[in-house]
């Protein structure tokens, strides 16, 4: 059974990870707007895999007993000041994501809740790869740009990265 603080938390990544499924979602569709087709579908399976992860999330709670409680999720921004700042935010909303997480498990530790500690490591392993992928593709964009060819190349990897899950000096995330 889990302690009400612990289904209090677990219910705020349930809806922080809502919340990052629509941000990703409305990046995608800003780098659509854009002709950034190869960032746009990249963005979007991103946006599907935090709805996957909100899932188990959900699936957790309801495996415990527990009452998911979804909330309202505020409307991400719309634009961006450029791709490179877009790619930014998305690195430091990982960190944050990467912290709660964090969070979870310290509480899960500390109580002791082992099962739910238990649980949280696959998340504690996604978040890893995660800020590696993002961190990875914000130096691809240091090195080789966003002016002229560079913004293609940037787009044409991250297309290559949501079609085949493996290209080459990318992570699979």
């Amino acid at each position: 059974m889990l302690s009400p603080q612990m289904i209090d938390k677990l219910n705020a990544q349930i809806n922080l990870e809502i919340a990052s499924s629509h941000l990703y979602l409305q990046m995608s569709s800003w780098c659509a707007h854009q002709a950034l087709e190869g960032c746009a579908t990249f963005l979007e399976q991103h946006a599907d895999e935090e709805l996957m992860h909100m899932r188990r999330l959900l699936s957790y709670l309801h495996e415990t007993g527990a009452l998911a409680v979804l909330g309202a999720v505020e409307a991400p921004p719309t634009s961006f000041p450029s791709l490179t700042a877009m790619f930014e935010q998305v690195y430091a909303h990982e960190k944050l994501i990467t912290a709660k997480i964090n969070d979870l498990v310290h509480l899960a530790n500390t109580e002791p809740d082992y099962a739910t500690l238990q649980f949280l490591q696959w998340y504690v392993a996604e978040q890893h790869q995660e800020e590696f992928l993002f961190k990875s593709i914000l130096d691809k964009i240091n090195l080789i740009g966003v002016t002229g060819q560079g913004l293609f190349f940037i787009d044409r990897e991250l297309a290559a990265l949501a079609t085949s899950k493996q290209p080459a000096n990318l992570p699979q995330g």
